[in-house]
């Protein structure tokens, strides 16, 4: 359970930091507007690395890729996973109207449920996660480069 209460941790903060930023958008009207999410990926990746920095704090020269792997995939998903039944929450309960809204966007003639809505969700959620994970495991990783003598 010591392995998981990091990333479940700021697995929360970061569903939290993405719920408020939705939030604040919905303030304005902006949150149907795709541009917006983009800070999405920013404000996942930074909780991703700051999961995977203070796990290797934590670990010192027992640190592994696999364990950082880890912790920033669990990190990642347990976020996506609050963060999409919030979606869904939101989406269903308190803005019947905001996907119509926000499928207008993309096209007229398009009919989706919320359910395919909230799979993308997920999906885009799950992608970033692996990729912000992959990326930033190469700076956190241990070189394995034999030194050359000249």
């Amino acid at each position: 359970m010591k392995k998981l209460s990091l990333p479940i941790r700021l697995g929360v903060a970061i569903s939290g930091s993405l719920i408020a930023y939705f939030l604040v958008l919905a303030l304005f009207g902006w949150h149907t507007n795709p541009v917006f999410s983009l800070l999405n990926g920013v404000i996942t990746g930074f909780g991703i690395y700051e999961a995977i920095k203070a796990y290797k704090l934590r670990e010192g020269a027992d640190f592994s890729y696999t364990n950082g792997f880890t912790i920033g995939i669990v990190t990642g998903f347990i976020a996506t996973l609050i963060f999409t039944a919030f979606f869904l929450l939101y989406a269903t309960e308190f803005d019947s109207e905001f996907l119509s809204n926000l499928l207008t966007i993309f096209s007229n003639n398009m009919q989706l449920s919320i359910g395919i809505v909230a799979f993308v969700v997920a999906i885009m959620g799950f992608a970033t996660t692996v990729v912000l994970t992959l990326s930033f495991m190469q700076l956190f990783k241990t070189s394995r480069n034999i030194p050359q003598n000249s």
